[in-house]
């Protein structure tokens, strides 16, 4: 997703901690997660920990607005099987997916659309 170049339109951006004893990350404004699929077409297997683990912090689940994510379309059904599970447990829109690392035209459809997703929604705490 560096290839969006998010920062330079007003978007921050942040990665998750990959290793439970890593600085936990907290946010504290309105974001849209990106996150890839894991787990051969598992559904249980298909959020990241990592992922899990982030979004276990109401803190942090508060400020979600949405959810972009990527996969495998070898998977079949469970392609970006992230998505869908983490747009149902959290109640927000899944926006966008897109196959293993993207395509040019995936970064050109994800940077316009949270671009105007941001330029829209209101910024207040929830």
């Amino acid at each position: 997703m560096e290839h969006c170049a998010f920062d330079s339109a007003g978007i921050h951006t942040a990665r998750i901690p990959l290793r439970a004893t890593d600085d936990a990350l907290h946010i504290d404004e309105p974001f849209v997660l990106i996150c890839p699929t894991y787990g051969g077409g598992e559904a249980g297997k298909a959020v990241p920990v990592q992922v899990k683990r982030f979004l276990n912090d109401p803190a942090n689940r508060r400020w979600i607005r949405g959810i972009i994510a990527s996969g495998n379309t070898n998977f079949g059904e469970a392609y970006a099987a992230a998505g869908p599970i983490i747009a149902r447990k959290c109640h927000v829109p899944l926006m966008y997916r897109f196959e293993l690392m993207g395509t040019s035209a995936d970064v050109r459809a994800v940077r316009k659309g949270l671009i105007e997703f941001f330029r829209t929604q209101p910024q207040d705490r929830p």
